[in-house]
């Protein structure tokens, strides 16, 4: 099976996302000292990393829809 360059371009972004998402999560272990216990300001902040990633992985959906259409109408 061969990838076309608009499947290699989605992979890489949503890949880039996930990353973030996992730095995001590893800094706010970091800065919260999450091996005794996350406590309630490092929660909310778990919780708005995951809010946001989801926000995030939304508009790159969109995005890139929006993106192909503009070249299959070219």
């Amino acid at each position: 099976m061969e990838i076309d360059e608009e499947m290699r371009r989605q992979t890489v972004v949503s890949l880039a996302a996930v990353g973030l998402f996992l730095a995001s999560l590893i800094g706010i272990g970091v800065v919260f000292d999450g091996s005794g216990g996350l406590p309630s300001n490092g929660a909310l902040a778990l919780v708005g990393a995951l809010a946001g990633f989801v926000l995030l992985m939304a508009v790159i959906g969109v995005f890139l829809v929006r993106r192909k259409d503009d070249e299959s109408d070219d």
